[in-house]
């Protein structure tokens, strides 16, 4: 089942820079009080495998909808019930594990049944409406259409992660992040309310000063207002934002697509960019290289945060 499902890595970095990618469309099974049965999406750049349910191992004092742990080929893995976390009353147990890696890191999630993968633009992928963003206990991040009408949800996944035992608000992360002496502004992106969250709180403790967009679409909306602020006020943009920090995966426009439009422009001559993404694969960050990244740094530690963008920033060392 791996070999049909997946494409080589070749292939899917082609996609890079287009603004494409491809999401694998799946379903937790039918609803026992709805009746109807949705279907989700997860880009396949996280999926490492899917197979039929191994064994499952239950473990002590695992969290709501962790169902134990599996091995595979020696790593245990958690195992996550996404129907849990949608908060879906299912008809039938799941029969399918889809194996992921986030931040260098590996689970499953349990589902009904996988369809096919769709090669589709990320300009089709909108924000979903209040309603919808409301439902499943917020995790609903982004939303498409198919052709044969049916609505396709991608979740936020890092949500469920932080809320699966992931300890993203533990202020023990935030450890060794102390105020810098800097004057910088940072631009960021990403979709996600935990990383934005997270980015927030750790930029808030290092004093850096900043501005915020839930895509890249949004994110390239305000660099290029700041862009026809620099002009009127007769500065170079780079004396506005000193710094533009963003995910990869993004509804409307990606991380990489920004990236190349910053980077092409010469407006936004000598602002680095880096980006923060859950996608911690090598050939996620070569990608990121090739199309002018200036550092990568993978989701969710802020003291690896603050360590990446700290070269780029105006410091005075002296009073370090």
């Amino acid at each position: 089942m791996e070999t049909s499902l997946m494409q080589t890595i070749d292939e899917r970095t082609r996609l890079a820079g287009a603004n494409r990618l491809e999401i694998l469309l799946f379903s937790l099974g039918k609803g026992s009080d709805t009746g109807r049965e949705e279907v989700f999406g997860i880009n396949v750049f996280k999926i490492r495998e899917v197979m039929q349910i191994p064994e499952i191992t239950q473990a002590p004092d695992m969290p709501p909808g962790v169902k134990g742990m599996v091995c595979l080929r020696g790593q245990m893995i958690p195992v996550i019930d996404m129907a849990h976390y949608v908060d879906l009353n299912i008809e039938t147990p799941p029969q399918i594990l889809i194996v992921t890696e986030f931040n260098r890191s590996t689970q499953g999630f349990l589902v009904d049944s996988v369809e096919q993968i769709l090669r589709m633009e990320w300009n089709e992928i909108k924000i979903p409406p209040p309603m919808m963003a409301n439902t499943m206990g917020g995790l609903v991040t982004a939303v498409t259409e198919l052709k044969d009408g049916r609505i396709v949800m991608v979740l936020d996944v890092e949500k469920i992660l932080a809320d699966t035992s992931m300890g993203l608000d533990d202020e023990s992360v935030f450890e060794g992040v102390e105020e810098l002496d800097s004057t910088a502004t940072i631009m960021f992106a990403d979709d996600s309310s935990v990383a934005r969250n997270q980015i927030s709180r750790t930029l808030d403790k290092l004093g850096i000063k900043y501005f915020s967009a839930k895509n890249g679409e949004e994110a390239w909306e305000r660099m290029k207002a700041f862009a026809d602020e620099a002009e009127e006020r007769g500065i170079q943009v780079k004396d506005i934002i000193q710094l533009l920090l963003t995910d990869i995966e993004m509804p409307g426009m990606d991380g990489y697509v920004l990236t190349k439009k910053v980077k092409e422009d010469p407006r936004f001559q000598g602002i680095p960019i880096v980006m923060h993404s859950s996608l911690s694969a090598e050939a996620n960050i070569t990608i990121g290289k090739s199309v002018g990244v200036d550092a990568y740094v993978p989701k969710f530690d802020p003291r690896e945060l603050t360590k990446t963008i700290e070269p780029f920033l105006n410091i005075d060392l002296s009073k370090k």
